[in-house]
């Protein structure tokens, strides 16, 4: 875990400027989230972008080869967590994931999720959460750093943190009603 660096954002900035090029027009919206993109946040120097598209199977079909080129792979991992509480269809929370480590390029967890929904909003959500909330900051990020400093399985030091991620949607959804915030709406 590395403290904030401010150079991420223009990082960020130019690795989806190359993917929105490079992936042509099955790509909606890439939108960069995750602790990178959260002002002041500590985290893993990997850059998650999320790539909103209509078809998640046209999508990885037309991906997978010029990601592959870019030193990306294909996980297995194909759902997100459905945050507790919330009684909804799996299928909805379903996603495409490719991850870059130590080639060409900035690390990165690339997540190709449906237009519409929820789990590319609360991707977007937790960004925007946090970005409206520059108190909370430290404190999610210090809960990361010892957990990280703890945990050396990325599966469990997920299973940790989706409830904490959780309690923050929660309070990250009222904030969205009371504020009008929707997706792309350029608040936070």
């Amino acid at each position: 875990m590395l403290a904030y660096d401010p150079t991420w954002p223009e990082r960020a900035l130019a690795l989806t400027d190359e993917l929105r090029s490079d992936l042509g027009p099955l790509v909606l919206q890439v939108e960069h989230i995750g602790s990178t993109a959260i002002p002041g946040m500590a985290a893993k120097p990997v850059f998650d972008v999320q790539i909103t598209v209509a078809d998640l199977h046209e999508a990885e079909g037309a991906f997978n080869r010029l990601l592959v080129e870019k030193g990306f792979r294909r996980s297995p991992y194909r759902y997100d967590h459905v945050p507790a509480g919330v009684e909804d269809d799996r299928e909805r929370w379903t996603k495409r994931l490719w991850t870059r480590r130590g080639q060409a390029g900035a690390d990165c967890n690339l997540h190709v999720r449906l237009l519409g929904s929820p789990n590319e909003r609360l991707a977007l959500l937790f960004r925007d959460w946090f970005r409206a909330h520059p108190e909370a900051v430290p404190a999610y990020g210090r809960f990361k750093s010892v957990l990280a400093g703890v945990v050396r399985s990325l599966d469990v030091y997920a299973d940790v943190k989706d409830p904490v991620v959780d309690l923050v949607v929660t309070v990250a959804e009222s904030w969205a009603a009371s504020t009008g915030w929707t997706p792309h709406s350029g608040k936070g």
